[in-house]
């Protein structure tokens, strides 16, 4: 008996930016802060390509649409909790996921110190 194949996909989205209030100290709370956001869904693709049906598949302005309504209706004070978050939000509204990985930047840092950003990520399933 021969074992059907099931190509597997990724849907990525990169540089999401949101204009968020998370954070410890009262001026993040107060004036806010810039956060981006990447996210990879890892999916069985094999029907969504055989019927070229965007009702098939995991739209992924959806869940563009799902992340930005999320981060910015839920601040909390570490993005560590923000990045778990969103991912379990994920992981309940998009169950055919294989796997998730997020990553959110943080810019606005009180660290004493030259760089870019912090990074958290967290990842679920195959994805890890």
């Amino acid at each position: 008996m021969e074992e059907e194949v099931v190509n597997m996909g990724k849907i990525r989205i990169n540089n999401m930016s949101f204009h968020t209030y998370n954070g410890v100290y009262p001026e993040e709370k107060k004036l806010g802060q810039r956060l981006e956001m990447d996210v990879e869904l890892s999916y069985p693709i094999e029907t969504a390509v055989h019927d070229d049906d965007l009702t098939t598949t995991i739209h992924y302005g959806h869940v563009y649409n799902d992340i930005e309504d999320f981060v910015l209706n839920h601040p909390y004070n570490l993005i560590e909790s923000l990045a778990n978050n969103v991912l379990q939000m994920l992981q309940t509204k998009y169950p055919e996921t294989t796997g998730i990985k997020l990553r959110v930047r943080k810019y606005a840092v009180p660290i004493a110190g030259i760089f870019d950003n912090v990074e958290i990520e967290v990842a679920s399933g195959d994805a890890k």
